[in-house]
């Protein structure tokens, strides 16, 4: 029997991170939608919806949303990455809000896994809407990683 190759290999990460994403009850109800992942990361986005507003006066989406987009986009990443975890949870995240995302506009969060050891992933992510040049907010974590 064959090693698999690794386009194989990526392709089997890229199958256990969409899982990770759809079990997600949290993720599901949210709306969010993985538009990419690689051994570099992962992007996922989530459209502006009424219900998701923090602000009914200015229409800006609460950041408890952005928060969750962030997390689960770090985990993906996490999942992701080349040394194949399993499952991964969030030991600890950091979140710096940059400024209100613009209403109406769907938010997209990227991120990338720059250092893993044994146990432990390190992530630093963004969160964005149309205006990429200004991001939302950027976050740093720490995840388990489960093999």
């Amino acid at each position: 029997m064959s090693e698999p190759s690794p386009e194989d290999e990526l392709e089997q990460r890229r199958r256990i991170a969409r899982q990770f994403i759809e079990v997600i009850p949290h993720a599901r109800a949210l709306g969010m939608r993985l538009d990419q992942l690689s051994a570099e990361g992962a992007e996922i986005s989530l459209p502006w919806r009424e219900d998701l507003v923090g602000d009914p006066r200015s229409g800006v989406i609460h950041g408890g949303v952005i928060s969750a987009l962030m997390d689960t986009c770090s985990g993906a990443a996490v999942m992701a990455h080349p040394t194949g975890a399993r499952s991964t949870a969030t030991i600890d995240l950091r979140i710096d809000y940059m400024r209100a995302a613009t209403p109406g506009q769907t938010i997209r969060a990227k991120a990338s896994c720059y250092h893993i050891t044994r146990s432990v992933a390190f992530v630093r992510a963004w969160a964005m809407d149309d205006d990429e040049s200004r991001p939302v907010a950027s976050a740093t974590g720490a995840f388990t990683v489960e093999r």
